[in-house]
């Protein structure tokens, strides 16, 4: 008579395995705090039996006390019961973990708020992705983080057509404000969004100009998701580093900056243009498409940045700033 078949017993794993399984099965467990065998084994693609004997082997682990002796608390508990009669795995005491660094509360709620608005945003497709890690932030930090909601701009119904522009693999159609006050009806394939400070840019292909190009999305108005098919993919045309590309057109300014702060202005420094150093800061050129986007750039480096030529340049920055100063003084009267 032929021998019953017998299943083979799970080959041992060597010592440097087995930690590296328990290193990686304690996160599992508390991550999902209630977990049953048979799905913990399915996960980590090994037998049920060989889960329940490394489940007994955590919950005689653990870091011993100040006298070098194991005492309750300095051990990985488990309900028992559950897990002896329902299979169910819930870790009740955990160890050592507790004493590595958290986020507080505010930095937690800080950080989610930055990717609650990350993941508004085009590119950033994986959005179930940037919801486990929210719920990881606020689990991990060493309070509640408090509850908040980013603040809603007119831009964001812009940035939701271009989601369902790039969702649908369709051409997004607007009108534009150029920097020279023409509106102009713009059919694009978007590619990115990145910012600059507080202001949002949308790059994508431009059909008008069968050119890579930017816009900024306050000045992008009547955006509708078109039925046209895109013909370029980001993943098919590589951006340039710089946001914004030199034309023929710019204004050409010559700024001394501290070095400090010279970085910041590194996508508006034309390759090859001349560094001067002049006692901590640096004489070099700029370009800017026009004087209105000059003023809004010398603005956000208030002392730290100073237009030296042309005349009209800084002209035009001055009595920008003088207006501005005329309004504070009145309304200090």
């Amino acid at each position: 008579m032929p021998k019953p078949s017998r299943t083979p017993k799970p080959k041992p794993m060597a010592a440097g395995e087995k930690l590296t399984f328990l290193l990686s099965l304690v996160p599992f467990l508390i991550e999902r705090e209630r977990v049953s065998v048979t799905e913990t084994a399915e996960h980590f693609g090994v037998g049920a039996e060989q889960i329940r004997d490394a489940v007994r082997l955590i919950a005689v682990s653990g870091v011993p006390g100040e006298t070098n002796t194991y005492q309750y608390e300095d051990l990985f508990d488990i309900a028992w019961d559950d897990f002896e009669l329902n299979d169910q795995i819930v870790l009740t005491n955990q160890v050592a973990l507790d004493d590595s660094p958290r986020f507080s509360a505010r930095e937690a709620a800080a950080l989610i708020a930055g990717l609650q608005y990350l993941s508004a945003l085009p590119e950033n497709a994986d959005r179930a992705a940037v919801a486990s890690l929210m719920t990881k932030l606020s689990r991990g930090a060493s309070a509640h983080p408090s509850p908040l909601a980013v603040e809603g701009n007119e831009s964001d119904t812009t940035l939701a057509l271009i989601r369902e522009s790039v969702a649908a693999g369709v051409q997004l159609e607007f009108d534009y404000l150029g920097a020279r006050g023409e509106r102009e009806r713009r059919r694009l394939d978007p590619l990115r969004v990145e910012s600059v400070d507080a202001d949002w840019y949308l790059r994508g292909w431009d059909h008008l100009r069968g050119a890579v190009r930017t816009f900024r999305l306050d000045r992008i108005s009547d955006p509708r998701v078109s039925a046209e098919p895109v013909s370029h993919h980001a993943a098919d045309i590589t951006l340039p580093d710089t946001l914004f590309e030199s034309s023929a057109d710019d204004l050409v300014v010559t700024v001394d900056v501290a070095n400090s702060a010279a970085a910041l202005l590194a996508d508006y420094i034309p390759d090859g243009a001349e560094r001067i150093q002049l006692d901590g800061r640096v004489r070099t050129t700029v370009r800017v498409s026009h004087y209105h986007g000059l003023k809004r750039l010398m603005a956000s480096m208030p002392g730290v940045a100073t237009v030296v030529q042309p005349p009209e340049a800084r002209r035009v920055v001055a009595e920008w700033a003088a207006a501005g100063a005329a309004r504070y003084d009145g309304g200090d009267s």
